[in-house]
């Protein structure tokens, strides 16, 4: 029986008593449920018709009409060409506090765009890198790195903890990491996760970014085989996308004091180490952080995230971009994983896109607030 793998990523990660979602080709489910019920498995089906709740999130694109960029709608899903032309549009009209650039150039030779947001108020500042979407299929992710442009933007004059923020740090956003597989998952495949690099050997297309960094590269909870989910690609950094973003972080090393990579889902505020059980050295400051920031979240609408190492809470994973930045110096590395907790799973309704990134505004500027005042 071929499952897609929906939580957790691996198949090595499934043990006794955990749940676990999977997504199955509409043919299969005769023989599944029969086999689980044999096997005591219980189960509940969470999305009856797949193709049905896909097609309700991409299937209006032809009829929803292209407003211009000053009336940009952020609670949809937006396709890469889209959100890239809107980068274009605020470097060009708020040219006072965002600067694009580019980083690089994906595998598909796609640029690899990075907002940075802040008032050039004095020559050297602290900074916070964000990054969204290193897996396609995350399309809240994306959303969420949208959302807090707006945000920071549209409440820049009249609230002072943005002010703050804007004045005293500069923020790196990158709303979509891996721009080759988000756009495959806006044209072929809605649950593609990887890159789209091809390998030769296999056949197989991608490997997991999330798995290609430099730290402990493929040990547990990654995948030596091109076609798994997990693949950790052939040596580290070998994905054009994780290469760059690793050599602008290594260069920026000393300005950059928080690393926030946002994925979905599970509602989940995740801290180092990922590769192992082991407390970091700062713990105490990250873990106060961590904790007002999940609190902060839930006073929006009640919506609880666990928080902690990554190890311990979600579960073992090599190579991961937040144990890379931590260990390059970046003493606050976080993951979010954002909404919700399987019932929408990957295909979040846009509906929840407002909620889901209003509390998650509060953890981010939680966090932020923390940075500026000095921990011990």
């Amino acid at each position: 029986l071929q499952v897609d793998l929906w939580q957790p990523s691996s198949p090595f990660h499934i043990i006794e008593g955990t749940v676990t979602d999977v997504r199955v080709p509409q043919n299969t489910t005769r023989s599944l449920l029969p086999y689980l019920q044999q096997a005591n498995i219980q189960y509940t089906i969470l999305i009856s018709d797949l193709q049905k709740a896909i097609e309700n999130q991409t299937g209006l694109r032809s009829y929803r009409i292209r407003r211009s960029l000053s009336e940009y709608n952020y609670e949809v899903y937006h396709s890469l060409e889209e959100i890239q032309d809107w980068m274009h549009h605020l470097n060009r009209t708020h040219s006072d506090l965002v600067h694009m650039f580019s980083v690089g150039k994906s595998y598909e030779g796609r640029p690899l765009y990075v907002l940075k947001l802040g008032k050039r108020s004095r020559p050297y500042k602290k900074a916070v890198w964000i990054d969204c979407g290193i897996h396609a299929r995350e399309w809240i992710g994306p959303a969420f790195c949208q959302w807090f442009v707006k945000e920071a933007l549209q409440t820049y004059q009249t609230d002072p903890a943005m002010r703050k923020m804007l004045t005293q740090l500069y923020f790196y956003i990158m709303p979509v990491f891996n721009v080759d597989g988000y756009h495959f998952s806006w044209t072929n495949d809605r649950f593609w996760r990887k890159t789209r690099s091809k390998n030769t050997r296999f056949h197989c297309h991608g490997v997991d970014a999330n798995r290609n960094w430099k730290v402990k590269w493929c040990d547990e909870g990654a995948s030596f085989h091109p076609c798994d989910d997990t693949y950790c690609g052939p040596f580290p950094e070998s994905e054009p996308e994780v290469k760059a973003v690793a050599h602008f972080l290594r260069k920026h090393r000393k300005q950059i004091k928080a690393y926030l990579s946002f994925h979905a889902y599970a509602q989940m505020l995740l801290y180092p180490y990922s590769y192992k059980y082991e407390t970091i050295p700062n713990f105490n400051c990250v873990e106060s952080a961590a904790y007002n920031a999940v609190n902060a979240l839930q006073s929006a609408y009640g919506i609880r995230y666990r928080y902690g190492p990554a190890s311990s809470t979600l579960y073992v994973s090599s190579g991961s971009s937040m144990d890379w930045a931590y260990k390059n110096g970046i003493p606050y590395a976080f993951a979010f994983e954002l909404r919700d907790t399987g019932h929408f799973g990957f295909l979040l309704p846009e509906m929840l896109i407002k909620p889901t990134c209003t509390e998650t505004m509060l953890a981010v500027k939680n966090i932020t607030l923390h940075l500026l005042k000095k921990c011990h």
